[in-house]
C-alpha cells in the first residue's frame, strides 16, 4: 500500500518541478486571456489543475513539456473565454479596469499608452491568432507553434506573417 503513495509523491514532485520551471508559459497565457487580476489568478489555477490531471498522459518522447503545457494552457484559456462570453451574453458585460490593463511598471506615459494599446490589440484578436502571437513572442519555432496549435509549420508561418502585417498596420498607421 505504501508503494503507490511513494510513486504518487514522486510523480507530484516531478510535476511540481516541471511546472515551476515552465511557470512563465502559464503566466503568459493568463495575461493574454484575462484582463483582470482575479481572472488571471483563476486561470493560472485552472491551468495548473488541468495540467496535473493530464500529466499521466504526458509523453516526453512525443513532445517537450513546454509544448505540452502550452497545449493544456491554451485549451483551458479558450474554454474559460467561451464560458465567460456565454455568461456575459446572459448577464451583461463589465468594463475592464483600466489599472489592470498594464502589468508592468511604466517608465513613461508614452510607454504606458503603447503597452495599453498592445494589450487591447492582443485581447481583441481571435483565439487562434492570440495563441499564435503568444507562442511567437515566446520564441517558439514554426514547428513548435504548429505542434501546440495542431496546424502545420507552414500554416503557422503563413498565419504569423499575416498577423505581423496586420499588427504593423494597426499599431503604426501611416500618416495620411
Amino acid at each position: 500500500m505504501d508503494i503507490p503513495v511513494i510513486a504518487n509523491a514522486t510523480l507530484q514532485h516531478h510535476f511540481a518541478d516541471l511546472l515551476q520551471q515552465h511557470q512563465g508559459i502559464v503566466l503568459k497565457v493568463a495575461r493574454a486571456w484575462s484582463q483582470a487580476a482575479e481572472d488571471r489568478r483563476d486561470l493560472v489555477q485552472d491551468i495548473s489543475i488541468q495540467a496535473w490531471r493530464g500529466f499521466t498522459s504526458f509523453d516526453p518522447d512525443k513532445a517537450r513539456f513546454g509544448t505540452w503545457l502550452y497545449r493544456v494552457a491554451l485549451n483551458v484559456a479558450i474554454s474559460q473565454q467561451r464560458s465567460r462570453q456565454l455568461r456575459q451574453r446572459h448577464h451583461g458585460t463589465l468594463a475592464p479596469d483600466p489599472m489592470e490593463s498594464s502589468l508592468a511598471v511604466e517608465d513613461t506615459a508614452e510607454q504606458a499608452a503603447q503597452r495599453a494599446q498592445l494589450h487591447a490589440v492582443i485581447h481583441a484578436l481571435p483565439p487562434l491568432d492570440r495563441a499564435l502571437l503568444l507562442l511567437h513572442l515566446d520564441d517558439c519555432s514554426h514547428q513548435e507553434i504548429g505542434q501546440v496549435l495542431g496546424i502545420s509549420a507552414g500554416n503557422a508561418a503563413t498565419r504569423l506573417h499575416r498577423l505581423r502585417q496586420q499588427l504593423r498596420r494597426h499599431l503604426s498607421p501611416s500618416p495620411d
